[in-house]
């Protein structure tokens, strides 16, 4: 099955050579060499995989990132010349799901993306599921019931709404900001307290043992639901 994405980067030799090396494993690459061509285009047509370099001129990638993020939640592979921790804690921040410094060896790039498409592929087909299940945890969308270890669990409306907003993303990092704006459906204030409250009382509910941690705080970024379950 063909696999379409798309290269925002300035460097049309790159994006060239990514493109040629992509068709090899029967991925189609579309190409845009400026952010506000690349922004159209993720609007314009469903693709499995961004790729987006940091540096453009224009708009840099980190505000193509932001306005992705607020239209899809499409994997975006960040590719920056930077080989420092700060842009990448920034783009991680505002939504990028993986980073790559160049210059980088093309059987790593085809691992990443690989990877990336896979996740999204499965986590599409998770979220068109009735019932999700994650080890003891069972989650029937339908009728809104949430079982652990067969046990119904009382769960408020807002608790039930980050639960499923962090399951349908299994394994990927969800900044404060994305949380907020994706279940409380405003604008993020830093309402930090509002949503760590909430994770709490989820947590309580949820994990009985250490072993049985469905909800991971990633230090400094945010939080992610365990892709081991």
């Amino acid at each position: 099955m063909r696999k379409d994405i798309i290269i925002i980067d300035d460097d049309r030799d790159l994006c060239t050579l990514l493109q040629e090396s992509l068709l090899q494993e029967n991925i189609c690459a579309d190409i845009s060499c400026n952010g506000f061509d690349g922004i159209k285009s993720v609007k314009d047509k469903e693709y499995q995989l961004v790729v987006l370099d940091v540096m453009m001129p224009g708009i840099s990638g980190f505000e193509v990132l932001e306005r992705i993020r607020d239209m899809s939640n499409v994997p975006i592979l960040m590719l920056t010349a930077k080989d420092d921790s700060t842009s990448k804690v920034k783009g991680l921040r505002a939504g990028a799901d993986d980073y790559l410094t160049k210059p980088f060896e093309m059987e790593e790039f085809f691992a990443r993306v690989l990877s990336l498409i896979r996740r999204y592929t499965r986590l599409n087909n998770m979220a068109s599921k009735a019932i999700l299940k994650y080890g003891d945890l069972r989650i029937d969308l339908e009728s809104g019931i949430v079982e652990l270890s067969g046990e119904e669990l009382k769960l408020s409306a807002k608790e039930y709404d980050v639960l499923i907003y962090l399951a349908k993303n299994q394994g990927k990092i969800l900044t404060k900001k994305q949380i907020y704006e994706n279940v409380w459906n405003e604008e993020y204030v830093y309402d930090d307290d509002n949503i760590m409250a909430v994770i709490s009382r989820l947590r309580k509910k949820i994990e009985r043992t250490a072993e049985n941690s469905y909800i991971q705080t990633v230090r400094g970024l945010g939080y992610r639901f365990n892709k081991e379950l």
